[in-house]
């Protein structure tokens, strides 16, 4: 009988398995627009999440330094986060250093796995562990109803590696990032960033454009805190939502008339004593003409503060 020697066959028998099992096509890298130099960001749909769209809601930018990126939100799913590092790989070959999230949102940061993968850092504020832990669950199991069983399974809850108690700066090589802590807003555990080189401030959801503002936090506190907001030192900013960058601080405008109003006729509601469900119907109604998903989110947002703002 003729046999084959042990080195033909395993090289013979490695090509069977290539051949039946061929390698995985490569991610394909999502759009993006250079919107300051060496300021990268890709505008996510304005829309609710879907398996048609995999998650992909939210913006997410980068930065290229000298001898790093730095990575801004990893987008809502491993799928999204592929193609977002496709991207990247698209622009430089440089190490992608860091990944910061700008709050615990899964359209913000269900692809944490892709890049804490190649060797990236991780960065959050000091409550996103906390609030991300809190949540793993309810999110796993919302998700695989929005996304779909396939894409949320492959999703692991990923905590970042270092917090940010107030400030800290980043350094990219002759580039540096300001990242920056805030209290309770859209949600808990807000992050900005902001490329001094540039002026170009990443908002995260402490900016919304196009979508209406969704409130997962504190309408008191978000109010509060717009003028110190509207105060940072930037050109021009990238909202959590909505088109690439505009300037700033007049992005904030249409927000702010949104939150403004929908306070303004909670406080009349309860002042007059209407109840939380017919309260809720009217607030903001003025604004639903402004504001893409307004019938999605509005009477949760006016649920949320209307609890908030009885107690006052």
């Amino acid at each position: 009988m003729f046999r084959l020697s042990p080195v033909v066959a395993a090289l013979l028998a490695g090509l069977l398995v290539a051949t039946a099992a061929p390698a995985a096509p490569a991610a394909a890298p999502l759009p993006v627009t250079e919107v300051a130099p060496g300021v990268f960001v890709h505008a996510g749909a304005v829309a609710q999440t879907s398996p048609g769209n995999r998650g992909d809601i939210a913006n997410i930018g980068f930065v290229v330094g000298e001898s790093a990126v730095a990575v801004i939100d990893s987008g809502g799913s491993v799928a999204v986060a592929e193609s977002a590092l496709a991207a990247i790989r698209q622009v430089t070959d440089l190490p992608v250093r860091y990944l910061i999230n700008t709050h615990m949102h899964p359209d913000h940061v269900f692809g944490n796995q892709v890049f804490a993968g190649i060797g990236a850092t991780i960065i959050g504020h000091r409550r996103l562990p906390a609030a991300l832990s809190a949540r793993a669950d309810f999110y796993r199991q919302s998700m695989r109803e929005q996304l779909g069983a396939e894409l949320a399974g492959a999703v692991t809850i990923t905590l970042p590696d270092e917090t940010v108690e107030r400030e800290q700066r980043i350094d990219l090589g002759g580039r540096t990032l300001l990242l920056r802590a805030w209290e309770t807003a859209h949600t808990d555990n807000d992050l900005t960033v902001l490329d001094e080189a540039t002026g170009t401030l990443f908002a995260g959801d402490l900016l919304f454009m196009q979508h209406v503002p969704v409130l997962d936090g504190s309408i008191k506190g978000w109010l509060a805190q717009l003028p110190e907001l509207a105060a940072l030192d930037a050109e021009r900013v990238v909202p959590g939502h909505g088109p690439p960058s505009a300037p700033w601080p007049q992005a904030l405008e249409a927000q702010t008339a949104y939150l403004e109003a929908l306070a303004a006729d909670l406080r009349a509601a309860i002042a007059a004593g209407v109840p939380i469900a017919e309260a809720v119907d009217g607030a903001a109604a003025g604004q639903a003409g402004n504001w893409r998903l307004f019938e999605a989110y509005n009477p949760r947002n006016a649920t949320a503060a209307f609890a908030e703002l009885e107690w006052e």
